[in-house]
């Protein structure tokens, strides 16, 4: 169980293994788009198919226990703040696999798991035949914004946790990292 003082290894566990995740495919994912490359969309794929799975039970866990209790009291403000990038983040987690395989499952580009074929490739000619363009395009904006709205709510994350732990000098990050608070 959670506590104010210290947080269970299943969520700083869950919180660790999705969240480098999630940083990682993002980065790889702007890599990829920014520089027309992509060689790396097999092991992108695969991956964030992988994730989805932590992530779901990341948040039907934290719906069992509900959000940590905070360290100490905060202003109003910063507290909402915090509270809206903890939902942002823990919905496009999930959100983020989601339209991934939205975009490429039904964009014919298929979907597998170092090699487990999940959905098959529909291609003629070297050219991915949608199975359903319409799913496939809601998928791959989904996707594109959902980056987005990811990548700035994890620095805003990143800058919170980095005001806990060297503005505030209060014990927020440490507690993340296992140690009692």
């Amino acid at each position: 169980m959670d506590h104010k003082d210290k947080l269970s290894h299943m969520t700083i566990f869950l919180h660790w293994i999705v969240a480098l995740t999630m940083i990682a495919l993002t980065a790889v994912g702007f890599y990829m788009t920014f520089n027309h490359s992509y060689g790396l969309y097999p092991y992108h794929k695969a991956i964030g198919v992988i994730i989805l799975l932590f992530a779901v039970i990341r948040v039907v866990w934290r719906y069992r226990l509900g959000w940590p209790e905070p360290v100490r009291e905060y202003p109003k403000i910063e507290h909402s703040v915090a509270h809206a990038a903890h939902w942002i983040l823990i919905l496009a987690t999930v959100l983020m696999p989601i339209s991934g395989m939205m975009g490429s499952g039904a964009g014919g580009h298929g979907i597998s798991i170092f090699g487990l074929e999940l959905v098959p490739s529909n291609y003629q000619d070297d050219k991915a035949i949608p199975f359903n363009e319409t799913v496939a395009s809601i998928g791959h904006v989904l996707h594109t914004w959902l980056g987005y709205i990811l990548a700035a709510t994890i620095a805003l994350h990143l800058l919170g946790a980095f005001k806990h732990h060297w503005v505030d000098k209060d014990l927020t990050l440490k507690r993340m990292l296992g140690k009692r608070a």
